[in-house]
């Protein structure tokens, strides 16, 4: 029996460049949970520097400040969303799951004949 029919939605935000994503949704959402980046790089498999160059991308695009940084010492450092950082994280994460769902209801109308092995239109 042949794998069910897919499809794949990465909706990102562009200011002449990738600006927000869900890689970066993914790095603030481990953020919140952790209050670190490197906690949260080591829970994706991110290399740090990697975390520290698209935060510095997408705060340079959009203008303002995703996340608070507190400079770590022996423990370790700190981090915290900014307000504005929250409030762009959660609209975010609104528009993923609208448009998912829209598209959920367009691959259920154009394509599910294709999953239950009907011979389509």
């Amino acid at each position: 029996m042949a794998e069910p029919l897919q499809y794949d939605l990465r909706l990102r935000l562009f200011r002449g460049r990738k600006s927000f994503g869900p890689g970066v949704a993914e790095l603030l959402h481990g953020v919140e949970a952790r209050g670190s980046i490197r906690a949260a790089c080591r829970d994706m498999g991110m290399a740090y520097s990697k975390a520290w160059k698209i935060l510095k991308h997408s705060e340079e695009d959009l203008g303002f400040a995703l996340l608070q940084r507190e400079a770590g010492g022996s423990g370790g450092g700190k981090a915290a969303l900014t307000p504005e950082g929250r409030a762009f994280l959660r609209r975010y994460d609104c528009f993923v799951r609208r448009v998912r769902a829209e598209a959920d209801a367009a691959y259920a109308e154009y394509f599910s004949m294709y999953d239950t092995g009907g011979e389509g239109e």
